[in-house]
C-alpha cells in the first residue's frame, strides 16, 4: 500500500470518526430556547434550585449530583448533598471544585450576576424553568438525554402524565368552584391565569377568581379579594422552608364572615413543598387541591 492511500485511508476513517462523535452527541433545548449539547453524559452535575435537584433524581440523575443550593431536600439522599449556596448567592469557587460537566440553573431564581459568572466557566449550562404542567415530565425527558438515563426519564414523566390525566378526566368537568389562591398576605398576593398554579385549579374544576391580571403574581386590595367573592381560598402551608419563613395564615379572612369562602369555611393550606415546586410531586399537589376542590362544592346550600 503506498503512502497516498495510507494517508487517505487515514482522512477517510478521521472524518468517519468526527461524523459518528457529532452523531453520539447528546443535545436537547432548554427553557430559553438555547441548544444544549454534551459530547457525552454527564457524570457531575450542580443543581441551582431545589425543584431542579428533585428533576434530576426523578430522570435517573441523583448519583450524579455533586452539589445543589439550599433547601434541596427531596428525595431524602438530596439532603446529604454538598451546598453550594442559594438561589440569592453562589459558592463560585466550589462549584469550580466540584468540576462539573453540567449545570442545571433555574432561570429566573438565580440572579444574572451569578448566571454571568457562571457562563466564564465555560460549563454547558441547562436553563429550567418549567411553566405548564406539561413542561414538567418535559423536562424530565430531556434531563434523562443530558445524563443518559433516558429508560428511567422516560418512566418517571409518563407517570407524572398519567396521575396528571387522572386528575383531569375525574375533576375537570366537575360544576366549577370560583378560587383565589393566596401567595401572600402583607401585601395581599396572588397569581394569574398563565402560572402553573392556575393551570391545576383548571385541572380540578375550579376558576381562578384573578386569571385576567398582570404580572404573573400581581399584588391586590382587600376590596378586590371580598368584591371578587370566591367560593374557596387557597394557599400554600410552610413545607421545607418552614424554618426560615412564616407562610401566611388564612384565619384573617374570617373577620369577613359574609364571603362565600369564609362562610363555608373554605379555607384550604396546601403542603407549600407540593403545589409550588413544579416537579412530579405537583401530582400530589394537585390532587390534593382537587379534593378541597371536592368539600367546597359539598358545602354549597342544598
Amino acid at each position: 500500500m503506498t503512502l497516498r492511500h495510507v494517508l487517505a485511508l487515514s482522512f477517510i476513517a478521521a472524518i468517519f470518526s468526527s461524523a459518528q462523535a457529532r452523531a453520539e452527541a447528546l443535545t436537547v433545548t432548554d427553557d430559553t430556547g438555547a441548544t444544549v449539547t454534551l459530547a457525552a453524559p454527564a457524570k457531575r452535575v450542580v443543581s441551582l434550585a431545589p425543584h431542579v435537584t428533585e428533576l434530576l433524581f426523578a430522570a435517573g440523575g441523583g448519583t450524579r449530583v455533586v452539589g445543589a443550593v439550599s433547601y434541596s431536600d427531596y428525595p431524602p439522599q438530596a439532603k446529604s448533598i454538598p451546598r453550594v449556596g442559594d438561589n440569592k448567592s453562589l459558592d463560585l469557587e466550589r462549584i469550580v471544585a466540584m468540576k462539573p460537566d453540567l449545570i442545571v440553573v433555574w432561570r429566573h431564581g438565580n440572579a444574572m450576576r451569578q448566571i454571568d459568572r457562571l457562563r466564564e466557566l465555560h460549563v454547558p449550562l441547562f436553563f429550567s424553568e418549567p411553566r405548564r404542567l406539561n413542561d414538567i415530565p418535559v423536562t424530565i425527558d430531556k434531563l434523562g438525554v443530558l445524563l443518559g438515563t433516558s429508560a428511567q426519564a422516560n418512566k418517571a414523566s409518563d407517570a407524572f402524565r398519567h396521575d396528571i390525566a387522572g386528575l383531569r378526566t375525574r375533576y375537570s368537568n366537575r360544576p366549577p368552584v370560583s378560587v383565589f389562591y393566596q401567595v401572600w398576605d402583607d401585601p395581599l398576593m396572588t397569581l394569574n391565569g398563565t402560572h402553573i398554579i392556575s393551570e391545576v385549579i383548571d385541572l380540578c374544576g375550579g376558576h381562578n377568581v384573578f386569571t385576567d391580571l398582570k404580572p404573573l403574581v400581581p399584588t391586590i386590595s382587600t376590596e378586590a379579594a371580598l368584591a371578587a367573592n370566591p367560593e374557596a381560598i387557597v394557599t400554600a402551608t410552610p413545607g421545607a422552608t418552614s424554618s426560615e419563613h412564616t407562610l401566611p395564615s388564612l384565619d384573617a379572612w374570617r373577620k369577613w364572615p359574609t364571603m362565600k369562602a369564609v362562610a363555608r369555611n373554605n379555607l384550604f393550606g396546601i403542603d407549600g413543598d407540593l403545589i409550588n415546586r413544579p416537579t412530579p410531586r405537583l401530582a400530589l399537589g394537585a390532587a390534593t387541591l382537587c379534593e378541597d376542590l371536592e368539600v367546597a362544592r359539598a358545602r354549597r346550600p342544598l
